[in-house]
């Protein structure tokens, strides 16, 4: 008995081209096929036969695609094709390739005239049932994990079960254009996104469609998954990446390629700890990538006008999957943030990446786990949530000189509800990271801001992550500040306190005073070092508390109005000799003699 199948044709039928396919077909399954020959002029040419579960794809369309999609991905065969020593490869990314308008039409006629070579053979599935935007597949027996699928009418998807009775996808565009029965066919691709220098500025979703109004032509992609860089291939964390915060900065230090966690209630200033980052990396030659998961729209577009006013959207991209967009897309999005980060980092350059914030991608990964019926664990979690997350932050680090050094360094920020940081996504993702920079809410609403609780917060870097500029001033920082909280509580069970105790309380209201900063305004490095050399020394010790701030402020203008030069030898050495040090305490006292008189 013959097969049947379909076959799609464009333009007029064509017998004798007909009877030349059903020969092929014949000889290659080993049997006759009867064809049912529909018209399709989407192909542009060639054919697309359907045969027992398999798409066999000869049309000039699916050429065209290939060809551009070789292009753009920069793919190692056709690059050869058009100029062999133009095309190199660094680990799992590639460098573009560069050829002429002519070269590279050459190659696309030659890949269309032989149109009618050993067509394309993929599979084809069908859609059993859609809801939420999960779909249950039958068929597509070869298909991957995450592999990206298409639909009718533009809607694609991607693969996260994989079965006996058949596959477990999620849609990321088009829930409501998709239908039980029909056809789904595999791409053999994984979801991959947009990177590169194009990107920076931009603001996009986690497929790379532009959501700013502007065209988007990138040069590369990569896929939103793949492994972290080697143990072998990294370098140890002793560069700083410079918060512009004094109680970070100071405190809990970040080094480049390092993963520190931004943890605290809600309202307590993580996300604008997040974007002072992003804007003190102005001039410093960092590529940032912000990642909104589940956030408001409108908190979005606060966040990218902040960012473009302070000029730091120069070196920007934003990957927003909002709170209306579905779950697929919220899981999706620090993935793709990461691969777009991530090219940088194999470019031999420096990125930081915020992921804004995992609580939310957790409660997103639950929310598709659960519709494609996978067994809940531990708060109805399932149970990878902790391999959720430790694949995603493993792929930052601080590649060697050998990977061309360039580094990742990772910011995520976690929710937690009325403090409680040993819940159950929290510890995970504090097992996971570097560090925690804690935020408290007691902190915050007694005004200080940022509200960076110092018992609970830690960077497992430390010092090594530190210029020696800083580290000579804040050596004493946290034991002083540890001090002080604690003697602050017994303080208030007593009414007498001894001449030292009331002089421990004083220092450490003018230290906490000193680490108070207004958003958005960071502070260069020789300028906190300065500020803090002024407190740590004593230099503070007749002015109130409440007059601090304004001191500071007035000494960091007259600093750079008188010796600027002491900034910018401190910025370019990262340390400071004894001439500089006379320097800065001849600069404090003549300031101090100026606000008496």
């Amino acid at each position: 008995m013959a097969l049947k199948g379909e076959l799609y044709i464009a333009g007029p039928f064509d017998e004798e081209q007909i009877g030349s396919i059903r020969k092929h077909f014949a000889e290659l399954l080993g049997e006759d096929v009867n064809f049912e020959i529909k018209k399709n002029d989407g192909l542009i040419g060639g054919f697309l036969a359907i045969i027992d579960g398999k798409v066999y794809d000869a049309s000039f369309a699916y050429r065209i695609k290939e060809a551009q999609h070789a292009l753009v991905s920069n793919n190692l065969s056709l690059g050869a094709e058009i100029c062999a020593e133009d095309v190199k490869t660094v680990g799992a990314a590639t460098k573009p390739f560069h050829s002429s308008a002519s070269d590279i039409g050459a190659v696309l006629k030659n890949r269309l005239r032989n149109c009618d070579a050993k067509p394309a053979i993929y599979e084809y599935g069908t859609v059993t049932s859609v809801g939420d935007g999960v779909v249950r597949i039958e068929g597509l027996s070869h298909t991957r994990y995450g592999e990206q699928i298409s639909f009718d009418n533009d809607v694609y998807g991607m693969t996260m079960d994989l079965e006996l009775e058949g596959v477990g996808a999620v849609l990321l565009n088009g829930q409501d254009n998709v239908h039980v029965g029909e056809r789904v066919y595999g791409t053999g691709r994984v979801v991959e996104v947009p990177v590169g220098d194009e990107l920076l500025g931009r603001v996009i979703n986690p497929i790379g469609m532009p959501l700013d109004n502007r065209p988007l032509s990138a040069a590369r992609y990569r896929p939103v998954e793949s492994p972290a860089p080697r143990i072998i291939d990294r370098q140890a964390v002793n560069e700083p990446l410079m918060t512009g915060l004094l109680a970070v900065d100071g405190i809990i230090p970040i080094g480049r390629g390092q993963r520190e966690l931004i943890i605290g209630d809600r309202q307590t200033g993580k996300t604008t700890i997040a974007v002072d980052t992003i804007i003190n990396q102005r001039g410093k030659h960092v590529c940032c990538v912000y990642v909104a998961i589940g956030q408001k729209l409108s908190t979005v577009a606060q966040i990218y006008e902040t960012l473009r006013a302070a000029g730091a959207m120069d070196y920007t991209t934003i990957v927003v999957a909002s709170a209306s967009d579905c779950a697929a897309m919220q899981y999706l999005a620090p993935y793709a943030g990461c691969s777009i980060a991530e090219q940088f980092m194999y470019d031999g350059k420096d990125a930081l990446i915020i992921y804004d914030d995992l609580s939310k991608h957790a409660v997103a990964y639950r929310a598709m786990s659960l519709l494609l019926h996978r067994p809940p664990g531990r708060e109805a979690y399932p149970g990878d949530v902790f391999y959720l997350h430790s694949r995603l932050l493993e792929r930052a680090g601080h590649l060697n000189e050998a990977q061309g050094g360039g580094s990742l360094t990772a910011l995520p920020i976690v929710e937690t509800m009325a403090s409680d940081i040993s819940a159950y996504i929290p510890t995970n993702v504090i097992s996971i990271t570097d560090g925690q920079i804690y935020l408290e809410p007691e902190l915050f609403h007694a005004g200080i801001r940022p509200a960076v609780n110092v018992g609970l917060s830690v960077s497992r870097v430390g010092s090594a992550a530190q210029k020696k500029a800083m580290r000579k001033v804040a050596k004493k920082l946290r034991l002083t500040l540890a001090q002080y909280r604690e003697l602050q509580i017994f303080a208030q069970f007593g009414s007498d306190i001894d001449s030292v105790t009331k002089g421990i309380l004083d220092n450490g209201d003018r230290l906490t005073e000193t680490l108070k900063q207004s958003q958005h305004e960071p502070l260069q490095m020789s300028e906190q070092v300065l500020l803090l050399y002024a407190v740590m020394n004593g230099y503070l010790n007749d002015i109130p508390s409440p007059f601090v701030r304004s001191f500071q402020k007035g000494l960091l203008q007259y600093v750079r109005r008188t010796t600027p030069s002491l900034f910018d030898e401190m910025e370019e050495s990262g340390d400071f000799n004894e001439a500089q040090e006379a320097q800065m305490r001849s600069s404090i006292e003549s300031y101090q003699l100026t606000c008496k008189s």
